[in-house]
């Protein structure tokens, strides 16, 4: 079993989007590295960086800051640094189609109209790397032109941010999960129900 070795949470820089549903992959990532007391200190490869141990296991944490179109730059670099295969990466991203706070654990597949996750597919050349997705909600029929777009960067209503405050608590579980005991594990055990 190969183990999970980065940690890269997908999301956009800079104060504006900083609570934009798009970044809740940040958002991950960073909770997960309070709770284990890593801190981006660093950056390489176009992301910033939190290095450590983790259950005496060494783990690199990454947030790219290539925005989100272009995440697979910064992955691809991280890749080539760390000398990591796909499987040794674990992806965190938004995802419209599961409702708010939901997370699923996968193996690898397609970028599900995902421009981030696209990206990292099109620079490793795979898609065969693990994905830990949180659901965001769907955009409502109100908003206009262009709803994804529009949707994805904006923040999380007044009901929905304990919701999601929760399902951060609990991506960070699956991904002290993934590392500690391995995918399969954290499957079976986060994505009931």
């Amino acid at each position: 079993m190969e183990l999970v070795k980065l940690f890269v949470g997908l999301g956009n820089p800079g104060k504006e989007h900083l609570r934009h549903r798009h970044n809740i992959g940040f958002m991950v990532v960073d909770r997960f590295g309070k709770k284990h007391g890593l801190t981006f200190d660093r950056k390489q490869s176009k992301a910033k960086i939190a290095e450590g141990d983790v259950e005496g296991r060494r783990l690199v944490l990454a947030k790219p800051q290539t925005y989100m179109n272009l995440s697979g730059l910064s992955v691809q670099g991280l890749v080539n640094k760390y000398r990591l295969q796909p499987s040794e990466i674990m992806v965190v991203c938004d995802d419209m189609d599961l409702p708010a706070g939901k997370i699923r654990i996968r193996p690898g597949g397609g970028s599900g109209g995902h421009r981030g996750l696209q990206s990292i597919i099109d620079a490793l050349g795979n898609r065969d790397f693990p994905r830990l997705r949180v659901g965001i909600g769907h955009p409502p029929t109100t908003m206009a032109l262009n709803p994804a777009i529009d949707f994805v960067l904006t923040e999380f209503t007044r009901e929905e941010r304990e919701i999601i405050d929760e399902a951060l608590d609990r991506a960070s579980e699956a991904l002290l999960c993934v590392l500690t005991e391995g995918l399969q594990a954290a499957m079976n055990e986060f994505n009931a129900g």
